[in-house]
């Protein structure tokens, strides 16, 4: 069984075909609290034997296995009890959450509750597939049937970890797939904590498997698998780049979210505080350990300066601390890994831009991966910190002189991920929205994310939709039927 959230130091185990079983190596990692740099579990260090046995579990439950023979109705009903469990459970998950990622608990819970939203709604939805009826111009019937892609790899990120599991694991699930799920190796927690529950609610062995380890011998096998139809990934685009080339070598299909540098733009006319705020939230919620972050903000030159000053008084008031302090707006970074790569982008910014608060780590810390709110400004679109992502609490604002200078800067991006344009103006707002290149675009708001409405990105911010019927429709396959109804032999010779 799983550890819970007030274990000090546990050894888990992989889920594979409803058991915990060790790896085949015996090999363990470890897995810190980044608020205090301890040790608060050990997880098994997956490879390719570890890798092949979940996957071969996770083949023999779709093609010949009870979850293959489930019905539509009947997979979600168990979608229904998984949400259930996780809304009792809320306390728990979101503590251990918090304690692994670093995350403000508040944070935390929201995003417990969104993953129980997110079971909700695709238990409901996993009766509704349909195909069509085809007008052939033939003495015949053609209709299509929408049926389940097969095994489905599923690798997440750190950042949302148990709400980018639900996800993948929830439209998979109710489009009758079944699923191996690598976990980012820094926040595999809660993952396993929610796996305890699946016997319970009736999700047969093999429907959900989970491995934990390193991309580089874990996660590459599961890509390279031959007995694997999908991968879905979430995470770097360097990473992605990656996948794809290896899931080339077997055509499977592949879905990708990974990283963005969103601009969020601020025309003059803006409902000041309103703008103010969602600058800040926008770029420094999570850590901003966010790949939809408005760490690009662009700022009209008619309020530049005090736009600037703003932020800077404001950002003052954000209360750094422990995650499980429900004052705390700010936690540490989730890693020692990613400390080190902010620090180094926060020097970097250094000799680019001019720093208006922040640019190095809290003095009132002697552990834990913090950094300071940094807010540089006076930057260059081309410099690095307005080129690549940080994926930290670093936000590089850069002034426009109009409509059309704004929208040149917000897509002179490799990424596309998301955008926000905050005016008064519902003219000059559809404007932008229809010249941004991004999958998303907020007006007058940053941030919000519905499970009804897809989300996913242009460019190198990967293709392919989550969420919605968008997200279900990734883990189908469309089948044509043809019934011949004319008794007329064929006179081909």
């Amino acid at each position: 069984m799983p550890g819970t959230a007030k274990t000090e130091v546990r050894t888990y185990k992989n889920f594979v075909n409803g058991e915990w079983v060790a790896s085949s190596s015996g090999e363990t990692f470890p897995v810190y609290d980044p608020s205090t740099e301890e040790v608060i579990a050990q997880m098994p260090s997956s490879n390719a034997a570890d890798v092949d046995r979940a996957v071969k579990a996770a083949r023999a439950a779709f093609d010949s296995g009870p979850w293959g023979q489930t019905n539509a109705a009947e997979r979600g009903r168990i979608l229904f009890k998984l949400a259930e469990k996780i809304r009792q459970n809320t306390t728990l998950l979101a503590e251990l959450e918090s304690r692994n990622s670093g995350k403000p608990i508040v944070e935390a819970e929201f995003d417990i509750a969104d993953v129980a939203t997110c079971f909700e709604y695709y238990g409901g939805l996993a009766n509704k597939v349909m195909g069509h009826v085809n007008p052939v111009p033939a003495n015949a019937l053609s209709f299509t049937l929408r049926e389940p892609v097969g095994v489905a790899g599923q690798i997440i990120p750190w950042n949302f970890p148990l709400l980018m599991a639900a996800w993948k694991l929830a439209p998979a699930l109710a489009a009758g797939c079944t699923c191996v799920l690598k976990p980012a190796e820094q926040t595999p927690l809660t993952a396993l904590e929610f796996a305890s529950w699946f016997e319970d609610v009736g999700l047969p062995p093999g429907a959900v498997n989970i491995v934990n380890g390193f991309g580089e011998t874990c996660g590459a096998a599961l890509v390279a698998h031959p007995g694997v139809d999908k991968i879905a990934f979430t995470g770097s685009a360097a990473v992605g780049k990656v996948i794809v080339k290896s899931a080339a070598d077997t055509l499977k299909r592949v879905t990708l979210e990974l990283g963005g540098k969103s601009p969020n733009i601020f025309f003059d006319g803006a409902d000041w505080e309103a703008a103010v705020d969602g600058a800040l939230f926008g770029v420094f919620i999570n850590q901003g350990e966010v790949c939809s972050a408005g760490s690009r903000i662009l700022v009209e030159k008619k309020i530049y300066s005090k736009f600037v000053e703003a932020m800077t008084e404001k950002a003052k008031r954000i209360q750094l601390g422990a995650p499980l302090e429900r004052a705390t707006k700010m936690g540490p970074l989730v890693s020692k890994e990613q400390y080190d790569r902010v620090s180094s982008y926060l020097e970097i910014g250094k000799k680019e831009a001019k720093v208006a608060i922040g640019g190095g780590r809290p003095k009132q810390f002697g552990k834990g991966y913090y950094v300071e709110p940094t807010i540089f400004y006076d930057v260059d679109n081309n410099a690095r910190i307005s080129r690549e992502e940080i994926f930290g609490p670093v936000a590089s604002v850069i002034p426009f002189d109009d409509e059309a200078g704004a929208i040149r800067i917000a897509n002179d991006t490799p990424y596309g991920l998301a955008a926000a344009v905050w005016t008064r103006d519902i003219y000059k707002a559809f404007r932008v929205v229809k010249a941004v290149r991004a999958g998303i675009v907020w007006v007058n708001h940053m941030q919000p994310t519905y499970v009804e409405a897809p989300w996913g990105g242009y460019k190198q911010s990967g293709f392919g939709r989550e969420l919605g019927p968008w997200g279900l429709e990734e883990y189908l396959e469309t089948k044509q039927v043809f019934v011949n109804l004319d008794e007329t032999p064929i006179a081909w010779y």
